[in-house]
């Protein structure tokens, strides 16, 4: 049987054409970011407390991506690109339970 996972991480891989208004998340690396958060919750034997899903749009800011969606909190972060960003997420809040403010989408955005 699967266990329940603790966290959902959500990664946003949204790939648009060329020039669309809304960019998209894969202009930003966002299989990298999906990958180096897999592989890192992996390493860390994190597996079945923290599961990872890459999805399409997650509502932005899209040309701010990599968006990354963490429930059940709801807490959205942009700009999820360096190996630091993936290591401050995993560290701070899906084991230490504290959102990385740098990191999060501002409250007027995504409130």
């Amino acid at each position: 049987m699967l266990s329940k996972p603790e966290k959902h991480v959500f990664v946003c891989t949204q790939v648009r054409a060329e020039g669309h208004p809304f960019g998209s998340c894969s202009q930003n690396e966002a299989e990298e970011t999906f990958m180096l958060l897999l592989s890192e919750v992996k390493e860390r034997q994190l597996e079945g407390k923290v599961q990872i899903t890459n999805t399409g749009c997650l509502g932005g800011p899209c040309a701010a991506g990599p968006t990354v969606l963490v429930y059940p909190e709801g807490v959205k972060y942009h700009n999820v690109k360096s190996q630091n960003d993936i290591n401050a997420i995993i560290d701070e809040h899906l084991i230490g339970d504290t959102p990385v403010e740098r990191l999060q989408v501002p409250k007027d955005v995504w409130g």
